[in-house]
C-alpha cells in the first residue's frame, strides 16, 4: 500500500487530481453569490450556512431563495428546490456502478453526489481515476462551498439590501456562467430556449417558485417536437459526445497494468 500511495498522483492521476481540483475551486467559490442572494431572499446567515452544509446542491439552492426572494410560499420554494434535486439520484445509480465504494463509505459520499463531481468522475477511463475525480473535486467544492457561503451572507448582511449593490443579479449570472459552456447540441440549446420561455411566461402568469416546475417541461416538449419533425429519432444527438470519439481505446497491455495497481 506504500508503494501505491507514493505513486497515486503520478503521471494521469496527477492530471486527474489538477483537474479536479481546478473545477472544485471555481465552482466553490460560486457559493458566495449563494450567500449574497440568500441573505437578500430574506434568510438569515444561520439558514443559509445550513442549506449549504446539508442541501449542497447549488441550482437547488438558488432556486429555493429566488422563489422566497420573490414572495413565494415556502412550500412552493422547497417542491421546486426538491425536483431540481432530483437529478442527482441519478447520477448516483451511474456512480455507485463505476465507484464501487464499501458500502460504510457510500452515504457520506451520497452528500458529494452533484454536478461537478459527477461530470469529473464519469469522465475517467478507470475506476482509481474516477475516485480520485470525485473525491477531490468533492472536497474542494464542498469546503469552499461552505467558506464562501458563510462569507457571502455575513457581507450581505453587514452591507444591507443586495439590491441596493446590484448583487441580486449574482444569482443568475452564476446560472449562466455554469450551463453556457454545457449547451453543445442543438437539442440542448433548443431545451434551454424553450425553457426561458417557458420560465418568462410563467413569471407573468403563475405565483413565485412555479415558474421552474414548468420550465422543467421543456424537454419533454423539445424531445416530442423532434420526434415529429425527424421520424425514427431517438431524442438524442447521431454525434458522440464531445471528445468521445477523439478518445483512443486502450490496449491490452495498458488494461493489464491498470488492472495491476
Amino acid at each position: 500500500m506504500g508503494r501505491v500511495s507514493v505513486r497515486s498522483l503520478s503521471g494521469a492521476d496527477a492530471a486527474v487530481a489538477r483537474d479536479a481540483l481546478g473545477v472544485g475551486v471555481a465552482v466553490g467559490l460560486s457559493g458566495f453569490a449563494f450567500g449574497v442572494t440568500a441573505v437578500g431572499a430574506g434568510l438569515t446567515v444561520l439558514q443559509s450556512c445550513v442549506l449549504s452544509l446539508l442541501v449542497f446542491t447549488g441550482a437547488s439552492q438558488f432556486a429555493l431563495a429566488g422563489a422566497l426572494a420573490a414572495g413565494g410560499n415556502p412550500f412552493t420554494a422547497a417542491a421546486g428546490a426538491f425536483f431540481l434535486g432530483v437529478r442527482n439520484a441519478f447520477y448516483g445509480l451511474r456512480l455507485s456502478q463505476l465507484l464501487r465504494l464499501p458500502r460504510a463509505i457510500r452515504p457520506f459520499a451520497a452528500q458529494w453526489v452533484i454536478d461537478e463531481t459527477s461530470v469529473v468522475a464519469l469522465a475517467q477511463d478507470s475506476t482509481r481515476r474516477a475516485r480520485i475525480g470525485f473525491t477531490v473535486t468533492g472536497i474542494t467544492v464542498y469546503v469552499l462551498w461552505n467558506l464562501t457561503t458563510l462569507l457571502g451572507a455575513l457581507g450581505a448582511a453587514a452591507l444591507g439590501d443586495p439590491r441596493a449593490w446590484g448583487l441580486d443579479a449574482a444569482s443568475p449570472a452564476v446560472f449562466l456562467a455554469l450551463l453556457s459552456p454545457m449547451l453543445r447540441s442543438g437539442v440542448e440549446r433548443a431545451v434551454a430556449g424553450l425553457a426561458v420561455v417557458f420560465a418568462l411566461v410563467g413569471v407573468v402568469l403563475l405565483p413565485a417558485g412555479a415558474p421552474v416546475l414548468v420550465s422543467a417541461l421543456a424537454a419533454p416538449a423539445v424531445l416530442a417536437a423532434r420526434r415529429l419533425l425527424v421520424p425514427g429519432s431517438s431524442g438524442a444527438e447521431d454525434e458522440a459526445p464531445s471528445g468521445a470519439a477523439e478518445e483512443p481505446a486502450r490496449s491490452g497491455e495498458e488494461e493489464q497494468k491498470e488492472r495491476s495497481r
